[in-house]
């Protein structure tokens, strides 16, 4: 604004206005004191035109305002008259819809809120696999074909296993042939833990065995494929593939343990395939220590551990109980 205050010629603009309701008619709008209204005096008709400068309307105390501001105030009048109508037509359904979307938004505010102030949870941890027991282990069979032929290729199972006892002792290693898909350090386990219990060779303490992984052995318990299996059994004339069966090869360092018998068992065992095994090691340990084969002689009676249990249990019209033990009554 220049100094001094506005132009006159501006300021005499504003003394006439547009009747809002006689477009294009130029009033003089006052104020009526007396009469508490605005009263309006129609002069000559006056195009507006763009660039008009606003007008202003004299008061009842001769002052000057201006009259856009009272445009202003009737348009925001009309905007409220037009909304309050629009919800008297429209009902008050449109009024709670919209109040309830609000309060919806607001709770998803506060919801938001509060859990991001929450911890976050931390992920399940996946649940821990318990590792299998020995006996469970024992317990189960394994998938092996029964003509598998291996690569003949041996590895020493790892490990050392003292002597438990102060008998004779006898120390072994195992072999275990490659590519199997056996666990070699359970065979080891089983092998020492059947030898050394008091109902095997280990009996009344006249011998003990201990497990070597280096040096010089007594014999080499062998797990092999069937094939690899008879190929041993044949350096010492005897043949394991008719019955699919394990061998003492004598002529040589090894004790040969099918190990299609020792996932898989036999008829005769049923499902009691750790029994099984047992009954493998001790019968051809045995042979080893110098024990033949022999058969029951009384019906219902323990097979002795030197039967051919594998084959059978029946024999000369005499059927024996499935046993794994040199002294099972111990």
């Amino acid at each position: 604004m220049p100094p001094g205050g506005p132009r006159q010629a501006y300021l005499d603009a504003f003394n006439e206005v547009d009747d809002v309701f006689a477009p294009g008619r130029t009033h003089r709008a006052a104020w009526d004191a007396d009469a508490g209204v605005r009263v309006e005096t129609a002069l000559e008709e006056k195009p507006l035109r763009d660039g008009d400068p606003p007008t202003v309307v004299e008061t009842a105390k001769g002052g000057k305002g201006r009259t856009f501001a009272g445009i202003a105030a009737a348009a925001v009048t009309t905007v409220l008259a037009v909304i309050v109508g629009g919800q008297a037509v429209g009902g008050q359904d449109d009024t709670a819809t919209r109040t309830q979307a609000a309060e919806a938004g607001d709770r998803d505010v506060r919801d938001t809120s509060r859990s991001d102030n929450r911890p976050t949870p931390s992920s399940t941890p996946s649940a821990s696999v318990t590792p299998l027991s020995y006996d469970e282990k024992m317990g189960k069979k394994y998938t092996l074909a029964a003509d598998l032929e291996g690569n003949g290729k041996f590895e020493a199972a790892k490990g050392f296993d003292k002597a438990p006892g102060k008998g004779q002792k006898f120390r072994y290693r195992v072999d275990v042939e490659k590519g199997l898909g056996l666990d070699a350090e359970l065979f080891a386990e089983a092998v020492q833990k059947t030898l050394n219990d008091e109902r095997s060779w280990a009996h009344g303490g006249g011998r003990t065995f201990e497990r070597i992984s280096s040096g010089t052995p007594d014999f080499v318990i062998t797990l092999a494929s069937p094939g690899t299996t008879a190929t041993w059994c044949a350096k010492s004339g005897l043949d394991t593939t008719v019955d699919n069966v394990s061998c003492d090869s004598a002529a040589t360092e090894r004790v040969m343990i099918n190990a299609y018998r020792w996932a898989q068992g036999s008829k005769t065992y049923g499902d009691q395939i750790h029994a099984y095994r047992q009954m493998l090691i001790n019968h051809e340990v045995g042979h080893r220590l110098g024990y033949s084969h022999v058969t029951c002689d009384k019906d219902g009676e323990l097979a002795p551990v030197m039967q051919q249990q594998s084959k059978f249990l029946t024999y000369d019209g005499i059927t024996c109980k499935a046993n794994p033990w040199a002294y099972p009554g111990s």
